[in-house]
């Protein structure tokens, strides 16, 4: 039992360093100003504690995140600092909402490249808008990133985000002057570097706002956009933390625990967050399991919080930069976009056509388009519209109709129990998108881990070729022990 508690607060306390300078730096980029080091960190710190001790994905750490960022961004800028805060708190009240109407089984619906390109589009938002900062203090970012990417492959141990903040904070508090005005020819390099600047020391402390009715119908928008948001964020990293433990998270719980930080959060003054897949994929493989390490991530940065002004200030807001544009660089699909010229055309243009929206339009409407380009697509290419699961009575479970990304949350909840083998027959699948072969991918893999022996019978030429097309070179060796038969001609 000791010994359990202890790792689960080791991993709390890895996970409380890595966030640390991503909390900072979103609050930043939210506000504009210092003080949004210590919105960002409140964030982290109320949003994480609330969602981890009432949320449905355990292990998870919730925080401020690219999506929520971008949006509470807008939001201050239109209704200042204040006002955003409320915002915050209805979100919240929202997305208790959403989980007590159980609309948090939607996110099953969602398809993989709607995914992508939302991640994708985010990702695009966040290095946009970095640039000024970039090209003013371009050797100080350019630094911190290859600090990052050296680190990453040097030292394990330590977060590369905090090797990077660390050293190159530490190596401009001495040497700032000579990184001032460095140009080669008429180009310049590094025209000045700006720091945080003092942030006020404090114990943080509740603040009722003041709601005014006016004021809650201005808001209702930019909260529920919020909320919407945060709760796909959630519920995706929930799904990403799904495929690595072999555990199903409650879906209606988490957007319930994701509520109540965030209304907590804007109550403390703190930036909204989300399940962040990062952090939350750090902390599973620190060892945290349960609820106890997210929450001691949240303990962590408060006890940090209480004294780190001094030190804050002088961090130079292009090391910042540096961290987010890696950051933005990993939230990339780079597995899919690799293989879009092998992917089913309609998930591809699907998959662009959400990332492009979600840059020029709205992140909301990107999601709303591409589920109904996805649907669309879906109606286009296969003619039946749900796929069933069969025990024909002598060990095989028969698959029929398309496995996409309508079906293959419930067909492969079917098939998941605690069997020692499994057989598949898959003669009748008549289409499947990316959705339904990542998932079947996924399926292959943890049985595999769990020690399942699995066997697919008569798979399709186009199914196979689909998985093969859209597999790497692990998922790829793992299909082909389990495949026992193939069928000679594709099925019509």
């Amino acid at each position: 039992m000791f010994q359990r508690v202890a790792k689960e607060v080791l991993s709390g306390l890895t996970v409380a360093i890595v966030a640390l300078p991503l909390a900072i730096a979103f609050g930043i980029t939210a506000t504009g100003t210092s003080e949004g080091a210590l919105v960002g960190l409140y964030g982290a710190i109320f949003a994480g504690f609330f969602a981890a001790l009432f949320g449905g994905t355990p292990g998870q750490v919730t925080g401020p995140t690219g999506p929520i960022t971008v949006v509470a961004t807008g939001v201050i800028a239109t209704h200042g600092l204040d006002a955003a805060f409320i915002a915050f708190v209805m979100a919240g009240v929202f997305q208790i909402l959403f989980g007590l109407c159980r609309l948090g089984s939607l996110i099953r619906y969602i398809p993989h490249p709607v995914v992508s390109g939302f991640m994708g589009g985010i990702a695009l938002i966040i290095i946009l808008g970095e640039l000024d900062k970039v090209q003013r203090s371009f050797l100080v970012a350019a630094g911190t990133i290859v600090l990052m990417l050296v680190s990453t492959r040097v030292i394990k141990s330590i977060p590369a985000s905090l090797i990077a903040l660390v050293i190159m904070t530490v190596t401009l508090r001495f040497g700032d002057s000579l990184l001032q005005d460095v140009r080669v020819g008429p180009v310049s390099l590094n025209a000045t570097i700006d720091y945080i600047g003092q942030i006020p020391e404090s114990i943080p402390s509740i603040a009722i706002p003041e709601f005014s009715g006016s004021l809650i119908l201005t808001l209702v928008l930019p909260a529920l956009s919020i909320a919407l948001l945060g709760s796909i964020d959630s519920l995706l990293t929930s799904v990403v933390m799904d495929n690595i433990t072999g555990n199903r998270h409650r879906s209606n719980k988490e957007l319930i625990g994701q509520g109540l930080g965030n209304a907590v959060s804007g109550l403390f003054g703190g930036l909204a967050g989300a399940g962040a897949t990062v952090r939350s994929v750090v902390n599973v493989r620190s060892g945290g399991r349960t609820a106890l390490s997210a929450a001691t991530h949240s303990v962590i940065l408060l006890v940090l919080v209480t004294g780190f002004g001094a030190v804050v200030q002088y961090i130079p807001l292009a090391v910042l930069s540096g961290i987010l544009l890696v950051t933005a660089f990993g939230m990339f699909d780079w597995e899919s976009l690799r293989k879009a010229h092998v992917s089913p055309r309609g998930d591809v243009v699907v998959m662009f056509a959400t990332m492009i929206i979600t840059v020029l339009i709205d992140l909301t409407v990107a999601v709303a388009v591409g589920v109904a380009l996805a649907l669309v697509v879906h109606a286009v290419q296969s003619r039946r519209h749900k796929a069933s699961v069969v025990h024909d009575g002598t060990g095989t479970y028969l698959v029929e109709g398309p496995l996409s990304f309508l079906s293959v949350d419930r067909v492969f909840s079917t098939l998941r129990d605690d069997r020692s083998n499994l057989s598949l027959n898959l003669k009748n699948v008549n289409y499947i998108d990316m959705s339904g072969a990542k998932a079947l991918l996924t399926f292959i893999d943890h049985s595999h881990k769990s020690g399942v022996e699995l066997g697919v019978k008569d798979l399709p030429p186009h199914v196979e070729n689909r998985l093969i097309a859209l597999a790497d070179e692990e998922q790829r060796d793992k299909l082909m022990t389990v495949v026992e038969n193939r069928l000679a001609t594709e099925t019509p």
